[in-house]
């Protein structure tokens, strides 16, 4: 079973949320209750019992509304500094698959509040979540049972418009090129988003921070984030 990745063509979303809704579905995961905000996005955040959602952001453009849809999830870094930070202050709750670079979180395991509050801020996408009753982490798990019996992650099954893509990487990186070629003639902000460091690539065809705050990482925190997070973990080895 080679590397896996997503790959997430925001042009082609409709926010029709199929995804968010399946992945609730295949993890038996609860509805969030929430309330009215002005917005329909829904819930307002990621949780431990939401691990895949579809952010909202209305914007105006030459006086017209404007819609940007992104499909939110975690990034399964090929180098995760939540793993990194994990390992280094003695938290079992983080492992990555082998065969498909998926980076898992087992719930069972009781992380207190400050050892998460280190694991979340090491991630520069803000992914990482925690419940405050279980004391467990939760976060999308690339469907891994599910690829481990040769199906597709239950988001990508489900996305009607192609918007949602997953296989080995070496695929996915090739047709991400392919569509990033395709719109940069009437899109030239399109871009993916921190492709070399992540399994989940992004297609945006405008500025990233007007999909999400958290979008997109600045390469050179990654590179700082990674580095001061192997000196913690040398110190505390």
């Amino acid at each position: 079973m080679a590397d896996k990745t997503f790959f997430i063509d925001t042009s082609k979303c409709t926010a029709c949320r199929g995804c968010q809704i399946a992945c609730k579905q295949w993890n038996m995961n609860p509805a969030t209750k929430t309330v009215q905000r002005g917005t329909h996005q829904n819930p307002e955040d990621l949780s431990t019992s939401t691990f895949k959602l579809v952010r909202f952001n209305e914007m105006e453009s030459d006086g017209k509304p404007v819609w940007y849809f992104f499909p939110d999830q975690c990034r399964h870094c090929i180098t995760p500094p939540c793993k990194m930070v994990a390992d280094s202050i003695n938290v079992k709750a983080i492992t990555q698959d082998e065969a498909t670079g998926a980076v898992l979180y087992n719930p069972k395991v009781k992380v207190k509040e400050a050892e998460f509050n280190q694991i979340r801020d090491a991630c520069p996408w803000n992914i990482p979540r925690w419940d405050k009753n279980t004391q467990g982490m939760a976060k999308c798990t690339m469907c891994i049972d599910r690829i481990k019996d040769g199906m597709l992650p239950a988001c990508v099954k489900t996305c009607p418009t192609g918007a949602m893509n997953f296989g080995d990487r070496d695929k996915m990186l090739e047709l991400a090129q392919k569509r990033l070629n395709e719109l940069k003639p009437k899109y030239p902000k399109a871009e993916l988003l921190n492709h070399d460091f992540v399994r989940t690539i992004y297609l945006v065809i405008d500025d990233p921070k007007k999909y999400h705050k958290f979008a997109e990482a600045n390469s050179s925190k990654i590179y700082a984030s990674l580095g001061n997070h192997l000196k913690s973990a040398v110190t505390a080895g």
